[in-house]
């Protein structure tokens, strides 16, 4: 004869062993956390409690920001000779708009990012200098979109790689991002910089600068640090590191912030998978940098380097003309 097994009821708090009434235990976690974060790892500024930056805001700005950019690719499929005005500034009023709050809140938020004392009208001025200086962005963009179509046997037509290409995105991020950044907003860069590195696979600092036609092929994994320049008609591929040998300190042992630590790249220079390139080191006008490359010294002007010549010389940087 079949026995059945009586139904079981889920255990109540009160019937695990060991639990109070109080699950969780929260009162006690919560009077704890409020020690940790008033007192013993205090990382607050003194004053009233801000509000951080939205990355969703900033999301949604940097999306309109590119769609008032290409209209055509980015924004309404069905824009034409009358109305194409319209839907790029309304979409620019909104984005801008946006943009100056985000800019306020994350200067109060840090509090001395900006200059002390900054309000709201410094917001506007920021803002305003940022949307002058969009015309000049669109047409560093369409130079690398023209170095992406010219460097990349795959590209088939500009649509392709404007609407298709995470490196035609990253750049996109990167030129709002650095703009903010030299203006002074660089919170909101960063968190511009991030959001590209979310969306791509490609970390570039909105403190580096970079010159007109820069083709990044692939670009999963491509770091490029704040301070790294890159001339006119660079192109990279995945997994290259423009990156920072060592940290310089002060006397008393903090990291120097700022340090011109990341390297240049002059222009007309190629730089294939895998290689790392550290430290303020040059490599000179038209050289080649060879996949996984590990690279540290100057690279003189229409240089090759490859992994057997940087094997045969301290640092790397052996080269063939």
């Amino acid at each position: 004869m079949k026995h059945e097994m009586p139904p079981q009821s889920p255990p109540s708090s009160a019937g695990v062993a060991g639990s109070p009434p109080g699950r969780w235990q929260l009162d006690r976690i919560v009077a704890e956390l409020r020690v940790s974060r008033e007192e013993t790892h205090s990382i607050r500024r003194d004053g009233d409690p801000r509000r951080a930056p939205s990355r969703d805001a900033l999301e949604a700005i940097l999306d309109g920001l590119t769609e008032a950019l290409f209209p055509r690719h980015y924004g309404q499929s069905d824009l034409d000779g009358e109305n194409i005005d319209y839907f790029v500034g309304n979409t620019l009023s909104i984005a801008l708009d946006s943009l100056n709050a985000q800019i306020h809140r994350a200067a109060l938020f840090v509090g001395d990012e900006l200059e002390p004392g900054f309000h709201r009208l410094d917001a506007v001025e920021l803002t305003r200098a940022f949307a002058a200086q969009l015309p000049q962005v669109r047409g560093l963009l369409v130079n690398d979109l023209r170095a992406a179509f010219v460097g990349d046997p795959a590209a088939r037509n500009f649509p392709e790689i404007l609407i298709g290409y995470p490196g035609m995105t990253a750049i996109i991020h990167h030129r709002l991002a650095h703009l903010l950044y030299r203006l002074g907003a660089r919170l909101v860069a960063r968190l511009m910089a991030e959001i590209a590195h979310a969306r791509t696979g490609i970390d570039i600092h909105p403190g580096a600068s970079i010159g007109s036609g820069f083709f990044i092929d692939h670009g999963t994994g491509v770091v490029i640090g704040e301070t790294a320049i890159i001339g006119d008609n660079v192109r990279i591929y995945q997994a290259v590191t423009l990156g920072a040998r060592h940290f310089p300190t002060d006397d008393e042992g903090s990291l120097i912030k700022g340090d011109a630590r990341h390297p240049i790249v002059a222009d007309d220079v190629v730089i294939y998978a895998g290689a790392t390139i550290l430290g303020r080191i040059t490599i000179g006008r038209g050289s080649t940098i060879g996949g996984n490359v590990w690279l540290t010294r100057d690279v003189p002007p229409n240089s090759v380097v490859t992994q057997a010549t940087a094997r045969n010389t301290p640092g790397g940087g052996n080269t063939s003309s």
